[in-house]
């Protein structure tokens, strides 16, 4: 066993013992001042059920740290087992849209992509919290699609698949 004080020295050991969690794999959408931008982010969770809430939280160290901390509008792709490449894109680079098909929202929403999720939340940002390195974006869910499958895993720094056992 290993024991130590998370800072700034120890920074990569932390990390190795977040990764002991696994999550689920997501590409938020929002509309940028220069057209649709994207970002992997596997900081995604539940709120609230009523009223329907969720957040994520981008690095301030992105790029595109302005552009989806100031969206009014945001969506969040869920991931499907397989979405390996998906994530990939929008990791490297927020105008990773080439080559997808994009759906038309509601009114102002966000941008969405038709392909390689098996949930997806499009939401009204509500707030914007300070959380270290990170911002806490909460939306209120107005929308939500659904599709069988089993989701995409990150854990140990690697993609994987989970099937729920039943």
């Amino acid at each position: 066993m290993q024991r130590f004080t998370p800072g700034p020295d120890t920074q990569r050991q932390y990390r190795d013992a977040l990764g002991c969690f696994a999550t689920g794999v997501t590409v938020v959408t929002v509309e940028g001042a220069d057209g649709p931008v994207g970002m992997t982010a596997n900081s995604f969770a539940s709120v609230s059920l009523d009223p329907a809430l969720v957040m994520w939280s981008p690095a301030r160290s992105s790029s595109r740290f302005a552009a989806m901390t100031d969206a009014e509008w945001f969506a969040v792709h869920v991931l499907g087992a397989g979405g390996n490449d998906l994530a990939m894109r929008f990791a490297r680079s927020g105008q990773a849209f080439d080559g997808l098909t994009l759906e038309t929202g509601e009114g102002d929403g966000p941008p969405l992509i038709g392909e390689g999720w098996i949930a997806r939340f499009s939401c009204r940002r509500v707030a914007v919290h300070d959380a270290g390195d990170h911002a806490i974006v909460l939306g209120q869910v107005h929308q939500v699609a659904r599709r069988e499958g089993p989701p995409l895993i990150f854990a140990g720094g690697a993609y994987g698949d989970f099937s729920p056992a039943g």
